[in-house]
Order: structure tokens, then C-alpha cells, then sequence
């Protein structure tokens, strides 16, 4: 330990982090901690974080802006992508922390510090997603994982041991939830959530918007548009990544969307419940998967699902900077050349319905596709096809029907 005088904390100034700094000058023979955190959209978690973490022993504290960045480069080829974990999980922490330890990594290197440490549990995932980020980009650098080693046993011994030393914390042993919060997504974890037959208290929990039951009588009509498979504009007019993403939160919120209670499979092994909030991201999902529906074969449609759960695999495995997630965003950027148009939803008490999608791009042809008369497509055609598409059953059949006379 004596070889390790300074470290560079991944710090957000909840409960872990804001125990770390004072145990590790404990523990590491008054070494000195600089703090770094990464704003992806964490809002008014950031304010007095300098003056905690200056307060709590660090020597200085580096607030990283890295929103645009985040939400451009991370959730939208994830988006492009269509990847979601099991189903549900729309990959917020996940996306979120490869950014914030990549540019840690980088001040680490400027400072010159002698190892890296973060709060993750060694129950987690986020323990994975940053430890690949470091050995990326510092293969080299020494990595400290508290939560591996040190004498806590739960976030109520963490607790004791803040109010020990005079850490004020913004939550209290009745409202200690597990929280990660981004522009894109609120996470919810731990206390009566830890039992998959307790109702989440929606009320009591939920920050980014409201339950489906208090949206209101009236739906929201918009228009998303799309260029290449990214958003672009909302209602007509033109957004950046940030500014699209707080949009849509802001309207999803308030109609009750976009709220996931899952049990997922942890990278570890274990199955964890939580609750998660992401309003404008479910209904990006929604608006992609709806335009493509018209603007991809089918082929490649059905082949892009397939990619979209090996996308989000390597995304929650914190694979982020990997030679095959590069790969499948190659070929993911190849499918969305012709993914450009407009796509029309109602945003209803926690539903999101279709209202018209159109693209200048369009595979949909309503001169095949009609029910009326044509002259386009000829109904007689179907008959040759479906004797050589069923020829494989048909011989089948033919053979086990021949074997049972020979019995």
C-alpha cells in the first residue's frame, strides 16, 4: 500500500463514494484522493458535490461534462441498435459507465495517480463495466474495489459509519434505495423491492414522471423524425441529443410512460429485481422499431433483431470497447442508410399507440398490399410457391406414410 500515494476516484457523492474517500487516506497511509465525476445528466445530484468532496478529504474534484457525448456516441448507436436486455431493460447504468471510466482513465494518466478506485459492489455489474474500461484504455493501472475488501457487510454499517465522520448524506436509513440516475433513465433497487411480490410503491418512488393511473384523461399527440436511424427532431423542430432525450422525458413523464419493474440476470449470476424509470428513451425505442418496420427487408429485419440481443449483452457486460461491439455498430450504421422519416405516436396513461409513420424510403406499397383489385400481384403465383416451400414436408410425409404400410 505504501507504493500507492494517489488515487483517482470514480465519485458521484452517494453512500459508497462518499465513505471511500476518507477509508482510503484510512488505508492507504493518508494518500492523496482526487474525485472525479461525470456528468451524463444527473442534474441536481451534481450541486455541492465539490464542496462534500473537498469536505470529506479529497484534494480536489473534477466534474467531467459529458452529456452530449453520452446520450450521441453511447445511447443512440444502442438505440440504432433496437438493444434491450431481456426484453425490458433499456440499458441506462450500462451505457453510462464505459463514458464516465474512459475519461477517469484519462485524468488518472494526467495526474500521474498510482491506481483507480470506484464504489461498485462485488455483487454488481458496474464493477465489470468500469474494471474493462481501465484495463482498455491503463491495462497497466492498479485498481482498488473497496467493496471487495473493506469491513462493511451493508449500506446500514455505510451509514455508521458517515455519521462517524461527520459525512452528511442526502438519504436516511428509511429511504435508502439503491439509485442511479442520467439523463436517460432513474434506477431503483434494494428495501421492499428486494422481494419480487412487493408492489412497487410508485408514489413514494418514482421521480421522472407519474404512474400510468395519474396521467391525465387527455393523450399527447408527436412527430418524431428520424435521419439514418437518429432522432432528429420533435414536432418539427430540431434537437440535439440532450435536448431531445430531457424533451421526450419531460412528456413521457407526464403520461405515465416508460416505467419497468424486471428481474434481471445479473453478469455475476445472480437474478436482481429493480425498478426503472425512462420515459423519452421508451418512446425512442417505440418510434425507431416503428420506422423501420417500413424502411428495412425483411431479411434484415429479422437478422437486426437477432444482432439487437448480442448488442445489449455486450453493452450490459460492460463489453463496450470491444472489437465485436465495434463490428455489429458497422453493421447496425449499414441498416440504418434508408432508416429516415417521420413516425406519429399518442402518449396515453402509460401507453404509447401508433398514429402514422411515413418515410421517403418506404419498403410498404399499398398497390401490392391492397385487399381491393390489382395488377400487380397475381394470387395464382402463390400456388407454385407454396408447393416447393412445403416439398420438404410433403416429402416427409410421403416417406413416413410408405414406412408404415411396410410394417
Amino acid at each position: 500500500m505504501a507504493d500507492i500515494k494517489k488515487v483517482v476516484l470514480a465519485y458521484s457523492g452517494g453512500l459508497d463514494t462518499s465513505i471511500i474517500i476518507p477509508w482510503l487516506k484510512e488505508n492507504y497511509d493518508n494518500c492523496e484522493v482526487i474525485a472525479v465525476s461525470g456528468n451524463v445528466g444527473q442534474g441536481t445530484e451534481l450541486d455541492g458535490l465539490e464542496e462534500k468532496a473537498l469536505a470529506t478529504g479529497a484534494s480536489k474534484l473534477y466534474i467531467e461534462d459529458l452529456t452530449k457525448e453520452f446520450i450521441e456516441e453511447y445511447v443512440y448507436p444502442t438505440l440504432k441498435a433496437d438493444a434491450v436486455y431481456e426484453n425490458k431493460y433499456l440499458l441506462g447504468t450500462s451505457f453510462a459507465r464505459p463514458i464516465i471510466a474512459k475519461r477517469i482513465v484519462e485524468i488518472a494518466l494526467a495526474e500521474g495517480a498510482d491506481a483507480i478506485c470506484h464504489g461498485c459492489t462485488g455483487k454488481g455489474n458496474d464493477q465489470v463495466r468500469f474494471e474493462l474500461a481501465i484495463k482498455r484504455f491503463a491495462p497497466q493501472m492498479k485498481i482498488i474495489a473497496p467493496w471487495r475488501t473493506w469491513e462493511f457487510k451493508s449500506r446500514e454499517q455505510e451509514i455508521e459509519y458517515a455519521e462517524q465522520h461527520n459525512i452528511p448524506l442526502k438519504i436516511n436509513r428509511e429511504t435508502n434505495y439503491s439509485k442511479d440516475k442520467n439523463l436517460w433513465h432513474l434506477s431503483h433497487e434494494g428495501l421492499d423491492l428486494e422481494d419480487p411480490w412487493n408492489e412497487p410503491m410508485y408514489d413514494k418512488i418514482l421521480e421522472m414522471g407519474v404512474s400510468p393511473e395519474k396521467a391525465p384523461d387527455e393523450a399527447t399527440y408527436i412527430t418524431l423524425s428520424f435521419e439514418k436511424g437518429v432522432p432528429v427532431a420533435l414536432n418539427g423542430e430540431k434537437l440535439d441529443g440532450p435536448a431531445m432525450v430531457a424533451a421526450l422525458n419531460e412528456l413521457g413523464g407526464k403520461n405515465g410512460i416508460g416505467i419497468a419493474d424486471m428481474v434481471e440476470n445479473r453478469l455475476v449470476g445472480m437474478k436482481s429485481r429493480g425498478v426503472y424509470e425512462t420515459p423519452g428513451g421508451t418512446i425512442l425505442y417505440h418510434a425507431h422499431n416503428k420506422l423501420e418496420e417500413i424502411c428495412l427487408d425483411r431479411d434484415t429485419y429479422h437478422y437486426k433483431q437477432q444482432v439487437g440481443i448480442r448488442f445489449a449483452e455486450l453493452v450490459y457486460f460492460g463489453q463496450w470497447f470491444t472489437p465485436l461491439r465495434e463490428a455489429l455498430s458497422a453493421f447496425v450504421d449499414s441498416t440504418q442508410q434508408n432508416v429516415t422519416g417521420d413516425v406519429r405516436l399518442k402518449l396515453y396513461k402509460g401507453n404509447i399507440i401508433d398514429a402514422g409513420v411515413k418515410s421517403p424510403y418506404s419498403l410498404y406499397d399499398e398497390d401490392i398490399a391492397t385487399f381491393d383489385e390489382d395488377e400487380v400481384y397475381d394470387q395464382n403465383d402463390s400456388a407454385g410457391f407454396i408447393n416447393l416451400f412445403g416439398l420438404p414436408i410433403k416429402v416427409q410425409a410421403m416417406k413416413e406414410q410408405a414406412a408404415a404400410k411396410n410394417q
